[in-house]
């Protein structure tokens, strides 16, 4: 098997201001079927040593159950929620040729920060098991975010991660950000269980072990690659339909197979065996 890469201190955060992408209510990746569908083909490669550790923390809640709960609790008024986790959902990265890189993290945190401390608490043999659960749910969903490519936002454009990009979708109003978010996903018209089942099934062994990594920048910076080809070549209310589902299916399809695979080899290594 591949040998994993893993690094967080390349994704620690920093005291440097970047331009951010989002604003605190723009933030909702895959919607809940994209996430549960990352969650459900994870399972698939989970090593014994993190089932193990996954069942003790989270009893008989799946991953496709816990990767929905950070959104889930959005409309907490706790100010946690209204609030600190916020940031947790995106990153941003600056256009160059370096990538994601620490300095890109803002005062408050990001998606890749938050990462970080989550794996901590995990980690920490003091925690709560309620932190710890925490920690597993915000883990399993942050890297689903982290595949969505507007979720990567860019420090360039101002549009709050295709958020103002206003488009209709099959005659429907939208926006780029949302497209993304769900209704890609939704066009299948197959539940969560259907999608991941059929995706899971199509992951070759070489993909799988292409794809096998638990270091973020990597997925990072696929995003952002993959986030400057979606963008509709028209100015004004672009109407998206057919030739987009066409031409982006594909790509949702394999930031969805990926986000699965990463999340089992994220855990993977948190969980192994020492």
């Amino acid at each position: 098997m591949k040998t994993l890469k893993f690094s967080l201190a390349s994704i620690g955060a920093a005291s440097l201001i970047c331009s951010a992408a989002f604003t605190a209510t723009d933030a909702h990746a895959w919607g809940k079927i994209g996430h549960r569908i990352t969650g459900k083909i994870a399972e698939t490669y989970l090593t014994d040593d993190a089932r193990k550790a996954i069942s003790a923390i989270l009893g008989a809640e799946s991953l496709a159950e816990a990767s929905t709960y950070p959104d889930e609790m959005r409309s907490n008024p706790d100010e946690y929620w209204q609030k600190t986790a916020n940031p947790f959902h995106y990153v941003t990265v600056h256009d160059d040729a370096r990538g994601y890189h620490a300095d890109d993290c803002p005062p408050q945190g990001d998606g890749a920060s938050a990462l970080k401390d989550f794996t901590a608490t995990l980690q920490d043999p003091e925690a709560s098991l309620a932190d710890k659960q925490l920690a597993l749910r915000f883990i399993v969903h942050i890297i689903g975010d982290l595949h969505q490519p507007l979720h990567v936002g860019s420090a360039a454009r101002d549009d709050k991660g295709g958020n103002d990009v206003k488009v209709t979708f099959f005659g429907q109003r939208s926006n780029l950000h949302r497209v993304w978010d769900s209704e890609l996903v939704e066009h299948q018209k197959l539940s969560y269980s259907e999608f991941s089942h059929w995706l899971q099934r199509a992951i070759t062994n070489e993909q799988y072990q292409q794809w096998n990594t638990a270091e973020a920048k990597t997925w990072i910076d696929e995003s952002a690659e993959y986030r400057e080809t979606v963008y509709p070549a028209q100015d004004e209310d672009p109407y998206l339909s057919w030739q987009y589902v066409y031409e982006y299916t594909p790509l949702m399809k394999q930031r969805l197979q990926q986000g699965g695979v990463r999340i089992a080899a994220y855990l993977n290594h948190v969980f192994a065996d020492k």
